[in-house]
C-alpha cells in the first residue's frame, strides 16, 4: 500500500489548507479504512479523521466543524480540507490505511499498518 501526501505548508491563524493523499485504485476500492493522523511536537500521533469501508466518517472532537474529509474517486485521493486553522493544529500530518485496526482511539494508532511520509502544517498566530 502506497500513500503519498501533499498540500502541507504554512498559514496564518484562521486560514485554510487542503491536504491530499494519493493512493492506488486497489486501496481505494477494497475494504480499507483510510484516515488522516497528526503528530504535534512532543506528542503521540493522534487520529484526526477516518473513513471506514462503509463510507462512515469520524472526526476528532478538536477538528469537528473545521475539517472535512472526502474521497475523490476519480483521482484516488483522500482529501482533508482544513479551515479556521489554529496554531495548535501545527503538526506533521500523516495519511494512513488499514482495516478494522484503524479507529479514533489514539491508543490503537501504533497498530496501524500503512503510513505515508507525512506533510508539515504550520499555523502561525
Amino acid at each position: 500500500v502506497q500513500l503519498l501526501e501533499s498540500g502541507g505548508g504554512s498559514v496564518q491563524s484562521g486560514g485554510s489548507l487542503r491536504l491530499s493523499c494519493a493512493t492506488s485504485e486497489y486501496t481505494f476500492t477494497n475494504d480499507y479504512y483510510l484516515g488522516w493522523f497528526r503528530q504535534r511536537s512532543g506528542n503521540w500521533r493522534e487520529p484526526v479523521a477516518i473513513i471506514d469501508h462503509k463510507g462512515i466518517i469520524r472526526y476528532a472532537d478538536f477538528v469537528k466543524g473545521r475539517f472535512t474529509l472526502s474521497k475523490d474517486i476519480a483521482k484516488n485521493t483522500l482529501d482533508l480540507q482544513m479551515s479556521s486553522l489554529k496554531p495548535e493544529d501545527t503538526a506533521m500530518y500523516y495519511c494512513a490505511a488499514d482495516w478494522e485496526r484503524m479507529t479514533m482511539n489514539p491508543v490503537r494508532t501504533p497498530e496501524i499498518g500503512y503510513w505515508g511520509q507525512g506533510t508539515q502544517v504550520t499555523v502561525s498566530s
